[in-house]
């Protein structure tokens, strides 16, 4: 495979990655503008409010993902393996998508400032996704390095995206053992994400809130 169908996957994978600074931003800003207010007043539940938020998330994250895949295409990417596992691949973007929805929520709910979360994401997120295989191998890496960036779940994410659209070929032997099952790691690491991220940002909320 080329490089151009090599770094596309890593390109979406940081870009759901980024949902959710997106995510908290907005959190915050609302809270900041009365906004959360406003709809305190209104005959609705608080928890409707963080399920519209994550709906509209996740809405944005597809139009995204679909225009990034469109740009793929027009610069000579290409979807190599079958319908299913294209069908897979993009699944598996939203779904790790709505992790870090929960994640930007906890964030947008901590931080009192836009810029405090500006500070805390560029600091979190840009590590995350350049300490991974999104835009080079890890085989090259010093040992304890790829280790690292081979646990990441957003090497599990890019290598699951590869393997299904064609872009590439299984993990080498020596890879760590996420990357020899990309697409159930992924699966696990958004449930565990959520599971963790999820119940701390309802609490948040709640707090910050007034709830």
């Amino acid at each position: 495979a080329s490089y151009r169908e090599f770094l596309l996957p890593g390109i979406q994978a940081q870009t759901i990655v980024f949902t959710a600074f997106v995510v908290a931003s907005g959190i915050t800003a609302d809270v900041e503008k009365g906004i959360i207010d406003r709809f305190r007043s209104l005959p609705i539940s608080r928890s409707s409010v963080l399920i519209g938020r994550s709906v509209a998330s996740l809405l944005h994250s597809t139009i995204g993902v679909v225009v990034m895949a469109g740009t793929g295409l027009a610069i000579g990417w290409r979807i190599r393996g079958s319908v299913a596992e294209a069908a897979l691949a993009f699944a598996l973007i939203l779904v790790f998508g709505f992790s870090m929805i929960w994640f930007g929520i906890l964030i947008g709910s901590v931080m009192r400032s836009v810029e405090a979360v500006n500070g805390v994401m560029f600091t979190v997120l840009f590590p995350i996704t350049f300490l991974a295989n999104t835009f080079a191998p890890t085989e090259p890496m010093q040992h304890w390095l790829r280790v690292i960036a081979e646990w990441n779940p957003v090497s599990s994410l890019a290598q699951a995206m590869r393997e299904l659209w064609g872009n590439g070929g299984p993990a080498p032997g020596s890879a760590q053992l996420p990357l020899h099952h990309p697409v159930l790691a992924t699966i696990l690491w958004s449930l565990a994400l959520t599971a963790v991220f999820a119940p701390f940002a309802l609490r948040a909320y709640a707090r910050r809130t007034g709830g």
